[in-house]
């Protein structure tokens, strides 16, 4: 016989699969309020269909959109209008970065697909003198407290949902349609790494499954 727990948690993942919402679009202002009301050049990495990017640009003089994903980043270039200041290309994140340097990097659940300090050492040395480095990521949960946050976002995660979609069942955003994978750094790891490539930079986990880096360029 199914137990009551798993019964709930399946009703959950029904009701969530019916009411979906992008997790990463969530944290899109809060990127926004790290950064210079103005800046020069930005760079959004794993730049998926282009949300951020566009965001970006309403500060920016240049934004560059880079993704491995040839289907995604067209769909990005579609739902872009012109003129703008956001450009999308297909671009690997450690060989083929635009040079720069930036003044703004930013990175949105994609340093799990990627070698992570040698991702990061790229964003830095792609990363103008006094610029800013935000990454919003995907983290193992391993700890008590990993799992306590995971548990305590279940509910906030579902009203969200419900409100996001006015109560109604609705389709999946095309910001989901990305390819994805699961993160295997825990946290504890992620931010010690970090720090060794990033002096300085600042980790925090936070709800809905993320955790996000702040590191400026000295």
């Amino acid at each position: 016989m199914t137990s009551l727990p798993h019964r709930i948690l399946q009703a959950l993942d029904r009701f969530n699969a019916a009411h979906p919402w992008d997790h990463n679009a969530h944290y899109h202002r809060w990127i926004l309020r790290q950064l210079p009301r103005r800046f020069g050049s930005a760079l959004d990495v794993g730049s998926g269909t282009g949300d951020l990017a566009r965001l970006l640009a309403t500060r920016a003089d240049e934004v560059r959109g880079v993704d491995s994903d040839p289907a995604i980043t067209a769909q990005a270039r579609a739902l872009t209008p012109g003129p703008t200041a956001a450009s999308f290309a297909v671009a690997d994140a450690l060989t083929d970065l635009p040079a720069g340097p930036h003044d703004v990097i930013t990175c949105v659940a994609a340093l799990h697909h990627l070698p992570f300090s040698e991702a990061l050492d790229t964003f830095r040395r792609h990363l103008a003198p006094g610029g800013t480095l935000v990454v919003v990521g995907l983290y193992r949960p391993r700890t008590a407290t990993d799992h306590l946050l995971g548990a305590a976002a279940v509910l906030p995660n579902a009203a969200l949902g419900w409100l996001k979609n006015r109560g109604r069942a609705a389709a999946t955003p095309t910001s989901m349609t990305a390819r994805t994978r699961p993160a295997d750094m825990p946290f504890a790891d992620i931010a010690e790494a970090a720090r060794t490539v990033l002096p300085g930079a600042r980790l925090r986990r936070r709800l809905f499954w993320r955790y996000t880096l702040t590191w400026r360029h000295p």
